[in-house]
């Protein structure tokens, strides 16, 4: 199985494909993918991306980040998206030791799927309309991107337990994004023991909290988001074997 794809410098590029889906259907492989920052992509790294033949790229990140470390490469065939689904920054190197870490971070999920409603159905369209592979993306491929893929599974069908394996396979890069971190960041210290963590129990919490306001998690992405019956229908139908 080739979920996780060899870059030299993204840490947390994986193929979303090959999981069961809605009526013994599954999903795609080489359709959908999802990593940490693409402005990373440089030579070689950069031929590997264009051999994927992506067509689309869906940044999840602030403008201000994307101002500060730039954006993925320019291609006439790539077309580049924004949709900033997070509204309430903080920096996960300083969060307080002392709190409990999964529950924190699923309640920051929490906030990005109420105030992120319009971002993330503008990413769900996308997503939809597709007519190629295509990939999402944040800074590190966890947090943001990690609840992209989590609500996009779930429209199409997949089970709670592989939305969970799936966002877990990051803790896979946690070492690698740990060394970024200080890489970037000289004489900073890091003060969160659980920075570039995705223990399952964190997509867990984040699910069951998502299920018991909404009722289901397509309940929550028609009643919270908007999307229709007919997206939902594309997305299987592009993305589904």
């Amino acid at each position: 199985m080739r979920r996780h794809i060899a870059f030299d410098r993204l840490r947390n590029f994986r193929d979303l494909g090959g999981y069961a889906a809605h009526r013994g259907r599954a999903v795609r492989w080489d359709r959908l993918f999802r990593s940490d920052s693409l402005a990373k992509l440089e030579g070689a790294d950069w031929d590997r991306f264009l051999a994927l033949g992506i067509r689309t790229v869906i940044d999840l990140r602030y403008p201000w980040e994307i101002e500060a470390k730039g954006r993925a490469p320019e291609h006439e065939r790539v077309t580049w998206f924004n949709f900033s689904v997070e509204h309430r920054p903080y920096d996960q190197a300083e969060i307080d030791p002392g709190v409990d870490p999964w529950r924190h971070l699923a309640d920051r999920y929490a906030e990005v799927a109420l105030d992120g409603a319009k971002e993330l159905r503008q990413v769900l369209g996308v997503i939809a309309a597709g007519s190629g592979p295509l990939v999402f993306h944040c800074a590190s491929g966890k947090d943001r991107t990690g609840l992209v893929a989590a609500l996009v599974l779930a429209l199409l069908g997949v089970s709670e337990d592989d939305i969970v394996e799936d966002f877990a396979l990051t803790e896979l890069a946690t070492d690698r994004l740990i060394a970024d971190w200080r890489a970037a960041n000289p004489g900073r210290e890091l003060r969160w023991p659980g920075y570039g963590r995705a223990p399952a129990q964190v997509m867990r919490l984040f699910l069951a909290d998502l299920n018991a306001a909404h009722g289901s998690i397509q309940a929550y992405a028609t009643d919270r988001l908007g999307i229709d019956d007919d997206v939902i229908a594309e997305l299987r139908s592009r993305l589904l074997i």
